[in-house]
């Protein structure tokens, strides 16, 4: 190696595009490949998103339906075969509290947790949930267990 040969490493130089605007002798000088006049010419311009020419944009040709409650409650949904699998994978024992929930992260700590009632469960368990199917508490007090709200 010399310094006839030096040459960067690879992918360390990107930018291979030609300077626009540095003088009339580079080839880019003038109007700098911007064309002439117009608002696409001028600097600070910018379009607006979802603009078709004039043209009625997609946003307001496709009608609206429905709406979006604002009270809505999301909840975290845990299923009973969860609950299951963690009793068998000996993570739990006899109580299921939010906190237990989330350090297995089947929810966050800013969400509210509602038990489903999908699979069965075989345990004798103490839930505690912000809320409970009707079929979830059926079958976690048919195995003995307790459901109890938060």
């Amino acid at each position: 190696m010399d310094l006839s040969n030096l040459q960067p490493a690879e992918g360390s130089v990107h930018n291979k595009n030609k300077r626009v605007g540095r003088g009339e002798g580079s080839g880019k000088g003038g109007t700098a490949a911007r064309g002439h006049k117009g608002a696409k010419s001028r600097s600070g311009y910018s379009k607006k998103i979802g603009f078709e020419g004039g043209q009625m944009p997609l946003q307001r040709r496709v009608p609206k339906f429905g709406f979006k409650n604002i009270n809505r409650k999301e909840y975290a949904g845990v299923n009973l075969d969860t609950l299951q699998a963690l009793v068998d994978n000996g993570i739990v024992t006899d109580t299921v509290d939010f906190t237990v929930l989330v350090e297995n992260r089947l929810a966050t700590k800013n969400e509210q947790v509602k038990i489903l009632g999908r699979g069965e469960l075989k345990a004798k368990l103490k839930v505690t949930a912000h809320k409970f199917t009707a079929t979830a508490k059926a079958a976690i007090e048919a195995a003995g267990g307790e459901a109890v709200t938060l």
